[in-house]
């Protein structure tokens, strides 16, 4: 029996699976992927089309350029996938998975852009969530108990029928 990595959109409306193992998990700093997700980098793992299928809805494409497309939740926005048309692959954004800590960057692209603080911004001290001077106890009930986001792992029905979680 293979192992597998499931993951999907914030909102649980795309969800995938794909089976081991991933190819160069990386960090791509480049201006392209940057936009595409709204973010510095984006970390991205490949993996054989075989290896990979849609368990739950169908995610919307952008064409980024003439070979690449990338795949997105219509619903949530969040950014899934990454494909150059006419190759026998599919990349996934890692931060998608359920469990995006199994699968560690090895290698980085798109120097080019990286911005030249990053180094010492991940290497700072941090806070937890719950630290946040503006997420008073209150704040953090109501977020909790309207939480809309899908859990860490396949659901069966999403959403749920009552209530969230």
């Amino acid at each position: 029996m293979s192992e597998s990595l499931s993951g999907g959109c914030q909102c649980g409306a795309v969800r995938y699976r794909v089976t081991l193992p991933l190819k160069d998990p990386h960090l791509c700093h480049c201006r392209m992927c940057q936009k595409a997700v709204g973010n510095y980098f984006v970390p991205l793992a490949s993996v054989e089309r075989a290896a990979f299928e849609i368990t739950r809805g169908e995610p919307a494409w952008f064409h980024s350029s003439g070979p690449v497309r990338r795949g997105f939740c219509r619903d949530c926005g969040t950014p899934l996938l990454f494909e150059t048309v006419g190759f026998d692959g599919m990349t996934i954004t890692l931060g998608s998975l359920d469990d995006p800590a199994s699968v560690p960057p090895i290698s980085t692209y798109g120097v080019e852009s990286r911005m030249p603080w990053i180094v010492e911004a991940v290497e700072r001290d941090g806070r937890t969530t719950e630290e946040e001077e503006y997420l008073d106890g209150q704040r953090v009930r109501d977020i909790a108990a309207t939480n809309r986001q899908h859990p860490d792992h396949d659901t069966d029905v999403w959403p749920p029928r009552h209530g969230h979680g």
